[in-house]
């Protein structure tokens, strides 16, 4: 399990790097940026894909996607000076907390398996 949070934090940040190369594309307009986005964006898919394997996909997704808005957030108000009022701040804040909340409510048990003797008997249907 701790595999695959890694590589759904490595997700996260490819994702973060891809979406933040938007603001340097739109000011140079070169090609070689939206290469560069898409690339990120596309390794980012990739190991999501990954993490999803051992995560459930709806716990991966909103991991991936919350935490990649709060991550894009703070670069933008590092990098690009972006400004957030309280309201926003204050939502971005419950986004967190409710993916914190997510993932320690995801169960981390082995999945039962089935019983073959059932499994047979509705295949002679």
């Amino acid at each position: 399990m701790l595999i695959a949070r890694l590589f759904l934090l490595l997700a996260i940040v490819a994702e973060v790097a891809g979406t933040s190369t938007m603001s340097f594309i739109g000011e140079s307009n070169a090609w070689e940026g939206y290469l560069v986005m898409y690339v990120l964006i596309a390794i980012s898919y990739y190991f999501l894909s990954i993490a999803a394997k051992k995560i459930s996909i709806g716990v991966a997704y909103a991991t991936w996607e919350g935490l990649g808005i709060a991550l894009i957030t703070v670069v933008s108000m590092v990098l690009f000076d972006a400004d957030l009022n309280t309201q926003q701040l204050f939502g971005l804040g419950l986004a967190i907390v409710g993916i914190v909340c997510v993932t320690l409510g995801e169960s981390h048990g082995e999945p039962q398996q089935k019983d073959e003797r059932s499994h047979s008997s509705n295949a002679r249907c």
